[in-house]
């Protein structure tokens, strides 16, 4: 018998099968799943156990484009005009000082520790790279929100289109400055930019494709529509060589602005991005090479140091001098860490242009991605709870059951179905309202009305607290009573905050049982509900969203014994 080959489909069986084990294996660690996903490829490819043959990850390859397309489309997706000219007017500063910051140390640092002038110029320009399918996902798989969840989306779009505009022209003043320029710079340059537009403008007709086919089929071919428009463009991208991750964020730009069933259409790509990017983060792991790391040696160590510090610190100075929030201040940085496809690629393209050049860069990239797609989401993680952007319940949450409880409940349910009963469902248990917290300041009393919509256009609640100057909760304003006021504009403009109060019907504190909280939504039909300090002042902490309190039991429960 001729020596046995594992067939490619049960290659991808056994990938799905350990990103199952991966994913318990991560609630019960309190890890971020893509972190899990990359250690298990990694565990199961060639650098531990060679259990995936190398022959079948690069098969993967246009399916793991497909998703890092889907992903970009669902970052673009989140930027209409109103959002990006809100955005943009506190984020365009944290991520030029952060390009900048990143880039220039970076190249500093390595030429300081004898790396050529060349070669330190373009690993600062791939430094600004940020990996969009792991830092976007992880934010998604913790449900967060905030100035730093709103601020890093933006942030990430934003380096990957300067990671490439920036590599071009660096490599370009490269072969200008060593003579080895196949045409004029003029010509050259020219070129550089026709595909970043082209790319583009593929994008945005891609874009209005999918909001003019979505806007008279019916919701059942939209799926069809939207995997043959992205799998088109895609292979369009790719035969003409051109940057499809410009195309595919700009495809998501294009919709969001101009379709009235945006969130739809995303909600409708989930079913298929979710199981993708399962795949992709998978395969992705099985490509790390632990030995690349230890290869990198003491430039890939400083390569790693000086780009951490890089982001940080750009998005800190920035952030302070422009007095941003703490939060972003102290941790937008930190969730810029990701690098990984944007780097990869360009550093291949760096070798296909110039081998003597490329190939040490290639090996820096590849040893450092081990370390930055395995701390990266760990830091994102970290940054979200220490922001309150997250609820902590939820960053932390874990399966609950033993297997042995899970084979009880499997043969009680069983013996329930047969005898015509439901089983029972507890109440949520240990979790106490600290844990279900999301941290808000609220809207102070003698804000104007403009100031009360703009903190409500990145709210998704119906309630908001509002406080006087000792942070101590005056009341809340309620949607149904803002938007009377919203179209009376001659009242808009005498109105402040403390004119939309009403009285606060009940609060919470840290300390009570998640369970008081659900008592409190059965009688309400308000959104949120204030927490606040037991002592005087009783200052405002935060708030406790209905969804937030429902996810916890149904995450949560366990049958009664």
């Amino acid at each position: 018998m001729g020596e046995f080959h594992l067939h490619i489909t049960s290659t991808i069986g056994l990938l799905l099968g350990v990103c199952l084990a991966a994913g318990v294996l991560a609630d019960l660690v309190h890890l971020p799943k893509v972190t899990a996903f990359l250690l298990v490829g990694l565990l199961v490819g060639p650098s531990v156990l060679d259990l995936v043959p190398t022959e079948h990850v690069e098969l993967f390859e246009p399916l793991l484009k497909l998703a890092m397309a889907l992903v970009l489309f669902n970052l673009g997706c989140e930027f209409t005009f109103s959002k990006v000219r809100r955005v943009a007017a506190h984020c365009l500063t944290l991520s030029v000082a952060e390009i900048t910051f990143t880039a220039v140390l970076v190249s500093i640092g390595l030429a300081l520790f004898g790396c050529s002038g060349s070669m330190a110029l373009l690993l600062g320009c791939l430094a600004v790279a940020t990996a969009p399918a792991t830092t976007i996902l992880v934010l998604k798989e913790f449900r967060s929100e905030g100035p730093v969840t709103e601020s890093t989306g933006f942030l990430v779009a934003m380096n990957n289109f300067a990671c490439i505009i920036l590599f071009e022209f660096a490599f370009l003043a490269i072969e200008w400055f060593q003579g080895s320029l196949q045409v004029s710079f003029g010509r050259q340059m020219f070129g550089v930019l026709l595909n970043v537009g082209g790319s583009m403008v593929l994008g945005i007709l891609g874009g209005l494709v999918v909001s003019y086919g979505c806007g008279f089929l019916n919701m059942k071919r939209w799926l069809v529509l939207l995997v043959a428009a992205v799998t088109f463009l895609l292979g369009v991208d790719e035969s003409f060589e051109i940057p499809y991750m410009l195309s595919f964020l700009m495809m998501g730009v294009t919709v969001a602005n101009t379709s009235d069933y945006k969130q739809k259409i995303v909600d409708e790509l989930d079913h298929l991005s979710g199981l993708l990017a399962v795949l992709f983060f998978v395969a992705h792991g099985t490509e790390l090479d632990a030995g690349a790391f230890i290869a990198a040696g003491k430039l890939g160590l400083v390569y790693i140091a000086f780009r951490i510090v890089g982001k940080w610190l750009g998005v800190y100075v920035a952030a302070k001098a422009t007095r941003q929030p703490p939060e972003v201040r102290n941790w937008g940085g930190a969730c810029l860490f990701a690098q990984a496809g944007a780097a990869i690629a360009l550093s291949t393209i760096a070798v296909n242009r110039n081998p003597e050049l490329g190939k040490p860069i290639q090996d820096i990239i590849l040893g450092s991605v081990v370390l930055f797609e395995i701390i990266g989401p760990l830091f994102i993680r970290q940054s979200l709870i220490r922001t309150g952007e997250v609820p902590l319940a939820q960053a932390i949450h874990h399966t609950s059951r033993t297997p042995l409880e899970q084979m009880r409940e499997v043969v009680d349910r069983f013996r329930a179905a047969l005898n015509g009963t439901a089983p029972a469902v507890s109440a949520i248990g240990k979790v106490k309202v600290s844990d279900l917290l999301r941290k808000t300041k609220g809207i102070h009393q003698s804000a104007d009305f403009d100031q009360v919509v703009a903190h409500i256009e990145h709210s998704h609640d119906n309630t908001y607290p509002v406080v006087d100057d000792r942070m101590s909760v005056v009341g809340v304003i309620r949607y149904p009573l803002l938007s009377d006021v919203l179209f009376d504009h001659s009242a808009a403009k005498l109105v402040r905050a403390e004119d939309l109060v009403t009285d606060i019907e009940s609060c919470l504190h840290e300390d009570e049982p998640a369970a008081r909280a659900f008592e409190l939504f059965q009688g309400e039909t308000d959104d949120c509900i204030p927490v606040v300090q037991r002592a005087s002042p009783h200052e405002l902490l935060g708030v406790v969203r209905r969804s937030d309190v429902m996810h916890a039991l149904i995450t949560q429960r366990r049958k009664n014994k």
